[in-house]
């Protein structure tokens, strides 16, 4: 059985599959991922495989109506990208430079491709790495859920930025990156982006990717501006792995605008939720966070990006970064 259900009470729709439970989890002495398997094949450096056990699937069934509730056909595509063919890369900081600028290229032409899907509303690429996040596999890869539907988060987002645009003729993420410059919470920039622990962050050591040109799509980046973002997320991981000297469990999640209509006032940008506050200390989201969706922060930003600054130094080198910490 595969559908959406709608909550009327928070206007989200919610995926239910049952294909998820079949899923393997950290299978022993065998990686669906590696070259060479039945999915693999041999001769490539990145891929984009189908997820076996997917949330939505451009053949899922019309549902049987319900009389109260809302439900939806389970249209879409859930992939996996696997970005290397080495198994042992515990994160992305370890890919070369090249390495991760064709994972930077495949998240565009992901996004080229399936932005001509009439059925497609929204892409959602995100990345889960460490046992704590509750990975499955471990070989390096990420996510790509592509929607019918544009999701809360990103409808808030939409929403706040239309706002601010039509109040003060700007856009609100470019004002953002200028405050947070003022601020002294910038970690690290190249000549394209800008790595920042924002003002207003969450998690403890919270970390935000924007472009310095105003831009919607990963499709409008350029060749130089590519480069510079597979830098500026191989800083941003190395910085978080050296932080406390292992590696550090987060989610990441880019957002771009949504398929279906015109949002010139929306701003490209990628956000890290690492969920570790210190060593061997998990900041849980609890009570207030899961009942309210508001956020405690456990310390200070501006400490926390001190902290972050001084992590980024120490790999700058190491890593060949073409950019700066601050």
């Amino acid at each position: 059985m595969r559908e959406l259900r709608f909550n009327p009470l928070t206007g989200q729709w919610i995926m239910v599959s049952a294909e998820r439970k079949k899923r393997p989890w950290r299978p022993k002495n065998f990686c669906p991922f590696c070259p060479g398997t039945e999915e693999t094949g041999y001769g490539w450096e990145v891929l984009l495989l189908p997820n076996r056990f997917p949330m939505l699937s451009f053949e899922a069934p019309k549902p049987e109506k319900v009389e109260f509730y809302k439900k939806a056909r389970a249209i879409g595509q859930c992939s996996v990208i696997v970005e290397t063919p080495e198994h042992g890369l515990k994160d992305l900081d370890e890919l070369s430079r090249e390495g991760m600028v064709k994972v930077v290229e495949l998240w565009k032409e992901a996004t080229r491709t399936l932005r001509e899907n009439r059925h497609i509303a929204y892409v959602a690429i995100f990345r889960n790495k460490g046992e704590e996040i509750g990975v499955s596999l471990h070989h390096p890869h990420g996510q790509l859920y592509a929607l019918p539907f544009i999701p809360l988060k990103v409808r808030l987002k939409i929403e706040n930025s239309r706002r601010h645009f039509k109040k003060h003729g700007e856009c609100l993420f470019c004002r953002i990156l200028e405050e947070e410059r003022k601020g002294g919470r910038v970690i690290y920039e190249n000549d394209s982006f800008a790595v920042f622990l924002p003002f207003f962050a969450s998690w403890p050591f919270e970390l935000h990717v924007y472009p310095k040109r105003h831009v919607q799509y990963l499709t409008q980046l350029d060749g130089k501006e590519s480069e510079d973002l597979a830098d500026a997320v191989r800083a941003t991981t190395a910085t978080l792995n050296a932080l406390f000297d292992r590696g550090m469990p987060y989610t990441m999640m880019i957002f771009q605008a949504p398929f279906k209509g015109r949002y010139p006032f929306y701003h490209l940008h990628i956000e890290f939720y690492p969920i570790l506050r210190d060593a061997n200390k998990v900041k849980f989201a609890a009570g207030i966070e899961m009942g309210t969706w508001e956020f405690t922060y456990d310390s200070v930003p501006e400490e926390n990006a001190e902290r972050l600054k001084e992590a980024c130094g120490k790999i700058k080198e190491e890593k060949g970064l073409i950019g700066r910490c601050l």
